[in-house]
């Protein structure tokens, strides 16, 4: 998938966020990655994958999809504190990992990168991230689709004093 639209948007979003709470000088890509983090365990806990002593099902797939490009956006926000090209290839690749292991191979990378901030990290922890969507059943323009709608929506939000 390109990605340089989301990047554009996910920019544009950075911005108008940046500038309405006077964040122009500050370094955020620390509480970016705490972020990430958060919106990874809110989207593990919609899919309930781990919880192996409920028979509660997952939330809807459209909540799970929403939840999931939550993480998209962050994930674009700190390529953008790197500097990252916008024109970066993601890879993808099949996997016979499960939903926990495939979580759990996230979240080590989140770490990894949150100690070595370079592409080659960044690259991998996205790619991860994209083998995730696809063990949720979710195809490049069901993710690209959301993560547009969402974007709009957490402008809205920032007009609305969210």
């Amino acid at each position: 998938m390109n990605y340089e639209q989301l990047f554009e948007m996910q920019k544009q979003l950075d911005q108008h966020i940046e500038e309405k709470h006077d964040l122009q000088q500050e370094r955020l890509i620390e509480r970016k990655i705490l972020a990430l983090l958060v919106e990874v365990g809110e989207l593990a806990n919609e899919t309930r994958c781990f919880k192996f002593w409920s028979v509660k099902p997952p939330a809807a797939k459209e909540t799970i999809l929403e939840e999931y490009v939550d993480g998209i956006h962050f994930l674009l926000s700190l390529g953008l504190e790197l500097d990252v090209p916008e024109h970066t290839s993601i890879p993808t690749a099949k996997t016979d990992s499960t939903l926990t292991n495939q979580f759990l191979k996230v979240y080590e990378c989140i770490s990894h990168f949150r100690t070595n901030m370079s592409q080659d990290t960044y690259i991998n922890m996205f790619s991860q991230y994209l083998i995730l969507g696809e063990l949720l059943g979710f195809s490049p323009e069901d993710m690209k689709q959301a993560y547009m709608v969402k974007n709009e929506i957490n402008f809205q939000r920032q007009e609305q004093g969210y």
